[in-house]
């Protein structure tokens, strides 16, 4: 039975990708004219419904070159973009992307410009891959419809890319689910308490955020008594946002036996909650079996059908395990600014030289060597240390004076016209002369 709904579902792509089936063209320009610019945009749209779409960029390209000021030049760099994303494909996807945004740049307050944007999210939602696979195409999904709602809020396509925006999340949680999820089993609970935790600050639409809330408050349960205090706010977080889960009574059982205040349940979650369990979206057994072998992209079919979905980027956080670096209690920001005086570098010394903490630093004094004298910050004598006197420059006058006084201070040579004194001879050779 499945092989027979297989092969009718081969056999009707077929026949769908070979022309027999025109589909029409969504932005047509109903002006009835016999102009010629207007004649080759007619005959471009035929053939992209017909799936001739290089011939059709070929037309479209003479309309643009041949007639700049047309009132079709818009509609005809759209079409050119509409004609690549019909094609798809890689290269396809990828130069329609190119002339969606050339589009989007040239043209911004035009009503197209938003479904330009809408295309290029599409693109990239229809590459995703499944949840454990490269998530590129997905994180690139959600700029591209982060990008819509934020540049085009009046759109008629926000609601739409809403709920594309709600599903690639949840393929995107559901990849950080996994690898949680991964961690978890294998015992390494700082990394699965870390991974469950931005899970669940990110992603709370997931469908899966009150499973990985109640391993989050396990994971902190085996790691000991001082995470006692994460351990009862996870649970806690299970009974207040998450009222009409399967691990809402399990959640406040261990509340109890932390001691801790079960809180009450949020109405607006156990609205939310209930009106997404009546409209979940449910899925047949043909989908099932055909989504295993034939689609490409992640099943989205569990993702939250209301709500306001993140607008923000995943932040990554650092585990518990890891220490902490850096000035302890410092919390603000590193600025810096220009200096306005520039005879500080001459008159105040180098603080390398000076180490913080240091006397000689907290009274802006001059650092020193051994012996006591100002050095330079690289150990070099007081001559060049910026301030000395002895490193200041030199006159003429007195570099000539300088010179003389060293050359008088240099010893006399001794007198070669007198003889040297003769050696006393001593007592032992004068008494004894030597035998012949």
């Amino acid at each position: 039975m499945a092989k027979y709904f297989l092969v009718v579902i081969l056999m009707t792509g077929l026949i769908t990708s070979c022309g027999f089936k025109r589909k029409k063209y969504d932005n047509p320009i109903t002006k009835d004219t016999k102009q010629p610019d207007k004649v080759l945009f007619d005959r471009a749209i035929s053939d992209i419904e017909h799936g001739r779409f290089e011939v059709a960029r070929i037309t479209l390209n003479t309309l643009i070159n041949t007639y700049d000021q047309s009132e079709f030049l818009a509609k005809a760099k759209l079409a050119v973009a509409d004609s690549w994303y019909r094609e798809g494909g890689a290269a396809g996807f990828a130069q329609a992307e190119a002339e969606y945004k050339d589009f989007i740049l040239f043209y911004p307050t035009m009503e197209e410009a938003a479904e330009s944007q809408e295309k290029v999210c599409m693109i990239h939602y229809k590459q995703m891959e499944k949840a454990d696979r490269d998530p590129n195409q997905t994180l690139r999904a959600e700029d591209e419809c982060r990008q819509l709602i934020v540049q085009f809020p009046n759109s008629k396509y926000v609601d739409e890319t809403q709920q594309l925006l709600r599903n690639i999340q949840e393929a995107l949680a559901d990849a950080e689910y996994k690898v949680g999820f991964y961690y978890y089993k294998r015992g390494s609970n700082f990394a699965a308490a870390n991974r469950f935790s931005q899970l669940a600050d990110q992603y709370p639409l997931y469908s899966k955020a009150d499973e990985a809330l109640f391993e989050l408050g396990d994971s902190y349960a085996r790691l000991g008594n001082r995470f006692r205090t994460q351990e009862g706010e996870a649970y806690a977080r299970i009974v207040k946002d998450y009222p009409l889960s399967a691990y809402a009574d399990t959640a406040k059982k261990k509340l109890q036996e932390l001691e801790m205040a079960v809180p009450e349940p949020d109405p607006k979650a156990v609205a939310r909650m209930q009106w997404e369990k009546d409209n979940r979206q449910k899925v047949g057994m043909i989908s099932k079996a055909t989504g295993l072998l034939l689609k490409r992209g992640p099943d989205v079919s569990a993702a939250a059908r209301s709500g306001a979905p993140a607008m923000t980027l995943l932040r990554p956080t650092v585990p518990l395990s890891v220490p902490q670096t850096g000035a302890p209690g410092f919390t603000g920001d590193v600025t810096a600014t220009t200096v306005s005086d520039s005879s500080a570098l001459d008159t105040k010394p180098d603080a390398r030289s000076n180490p913080p903490g240091s006397p000689a630093a907290a009274a802006g004094q001059p650092a020193t060597d051994a012996t006591g004298k100002p050095t330079s910050p690289t150990g070099s004598p007081a001559s060049t240390v910026p301030g000395n006197p002895q490193s200041q420059p030199q006159t003429a006058d007195q570099a000539k004076a300088q010179k003389k006084k060293k050359k008088d201070k240099k010893p006399k040579p001794a007198d070669t016209t007198t003889q040297p004194a003769a050696a006393p001879a001593s007592s032992s050779s004068s008494a004894n002369p030597p035998k012949l």
